[in-house]
């Protein structure tokens, strides 16, 4: 029978005679087995050395990993299968180890043997059998892949799909779920270099290096494998329960640098006043949340403002919005027919005939779904929702005109953004694209408001054109919008 052992050393002292004042040393090797051969059919999956305590044949010598996956919920999935009452065989696939996950694609572990020892989401469920591994380390090495497939579906798809959890279904069709034609393009063109900072949060490979994630994983080399987009294991740390739903970094943190989303959603919420070519902002919803983005005129007096979306009155930030799940019931029988992860990324999503969400802006405002805003407490209704954030994007878009006009008067000298010179005239046009970016403004209605109406009041006082007619400096849309 081939089996793995080890030979545990056991030193004994024993004081011989006081007087003597020596001592004796003894040095005995106990042999321990550590997993009992795997059962025919199981593929070479190994499963647990011990189920009662959830140590993995893996997690003998791979102790960290072992200690952090024990926490995390596919460490019971099992359990939580039992009780939740889903007992069926086709549920059973996905709570335990088997070729669901992994590389292999025929009949293995519970699915062929249903042995307890191949009980909840192990290692191999992702890394693959062990066998070849534990009986030669050196020789082999079951790193695991992290890319995702819908169809056919492969990794997390195998299992994270369906009606009742259509994580990965959603994911694809989100912007998470591909990488920019553009940036793809300039990453395989014949000068990427100019290419390499884009990685770090429109690749996979390039989001985890950035965060000094140094995990092996099968695509590591994306000149071998290709540019992976945010696939689940960027966000999501398979090892480890630290954060909230497995995550990588909490989502619960006012910090830029420490807060999942911000660590990307944060770029040029300022204008490079510095560079050669002034360029609009990014991707600066994390710091427009936070009330820290936009050029702030000189002699202007602007106190960063924190809007309701941000810390003080919404603790999971982004997430609230953006990552909210809710169930859709058939209309005609009331039944159970979807459930919404969020993994659409979209805070008000349009919704297709059946309730659910869809990825696109091909509905009017009337026709979204506000259900994250009424779910999350935040507002009473959808209704309610709805009509705050019609009334703060039309304020906003009629400033955003305002500003467009009023540069249109100014000096051809004084606005040129590309002449290496940073003017009110280049503030104002940065506040304007700030204010129009797509989902930007209502981040924090409230600052871009005061941004704006900044700009026009600097560009009367640097250049003497005048503000657009009906335009009040007194309306105040925080005022307005509380009322």
């Amino acid at each position: 029978m081939s089996r793995l052992s080890f030979f545990l050393v056991v030193t004994l002292f024993s004081i011989v005679a006081a007087i003597a004042g020596c001592t004796d040393e003894e040095t005995v090797y106990v042999e321990r087995v550590l997993f009992d051969d795997p059962p025919a059919g199981a593929g070479n999956f190994l499963g647990y050395d011990d189920a009662s305590t959830k140590l993995t044949v893996c997690g003998n010598c791979h102790v960290g990993q072992q200690t952090r996956w024990q926490g995390t919920a596919h460490a019971h999935a099992w359990n939580t299968l039992a009780q939740s009452g889903h007992m069926q065989g086709v549920c059973q696939k996905c709570h335990s180890v088997n070729e669901l996950g992994n590389a292999v694609t025929d009949s293995a572990g519970y699915n062929s043997t249903h042995d307890s020892r191949y009980q909840d989401v192990q290692c191999e469920s992702c890394h693959g059998p062990g066998l070849d591994h534990v009986n030669a380390p050196d020789n082999t090495q079951p790193i695991a892949s992290i890319a995702i497939s819908q169809n056919p579906p492969t990794g997390c798809a195998e299992c994270h799909n369906g009606v009742h959890h259509p994580f990965v279904e959603e994911w694809a069709q989100s912007k998470h779920g591909t990488v920019e034609p553009h940036v793809l393009d300039g990453l395989e063109g014949a000068t990427p270099a100019n290419y390499q900072t884009c990685r770090a949060c429109h690749t996979g490979q390039g989001a985890l290096e950035a965060w000094g994630v140094d995990t092996r994983y099968i695509e590591q080399d994306p000149g071998t494998s290709g540019h992976l987009a945010i696939v689940c294991a960027v966000c999501h740390d398979p090892h480890s329960t630290a954060n909230e739903g497995q995550l990588r970094f909490p989502i619960d943190s006012p910090s830029e640098n420490e807060q999942l989303c911000m660590k990307c959603h944060h770029r040029r919420a300022e204008p490079e006043v510095a560079a050669q070519t002034i360029r609009g902002p990014h991707s600066p919803e994390g710091p427009l949340l936070l009330g820290d983005a936009g050029w702030i005129p000189p002699n202007t007096d602007i106190t960063q403002i924190e809007t309701s979306h941000g810390p003080a009155g919404n603790s999971k930030l982004c997430a609230t919005c953006h990552v909210a799940s809710f169930t859709v019931t058939d209309a005609s029988t009331g039944q159970f027919s979807f459930q919404a992860t969020g993994h659409l990324f979209q805070a008000i999503p349009c919704l297709d005939a059946t309730g659910q969400p869809v990825v696109g802006d091909n509905c009017d405002v009337s026709e979204r779904s506000f259900m994250a805003c009424a779910n999350s407490g935040c507002h009473s209704t959808e209704d309610q929702a709805r009509s705050l954030f019609t009334f703060a994007k039309q304020t906003v878009d009629d400033l955003v005109t305002q500003v467009d006009d009023m540069l249109a008067q100014v000096p051809p000298s004084e606005f040129n953004l590309g002449d290496g010179k940073f003017t009110v005239a280049d503030g104002a046009w940065f506040n304007a694209r700030l204010g129009e970016l797509p989902g930007s403004p209502i981040h924090n209605p409230f600052l871009v408001e005061q941004l704006l109406r900044a700009s026009i009041q600097a560009l009367t006082d640097t250049y003497g054109v005048s503000a657009p007619i009906g335009y009040d400096p007194a309306f105040k849309l925080h005022s307005r919008s509380h009322s």
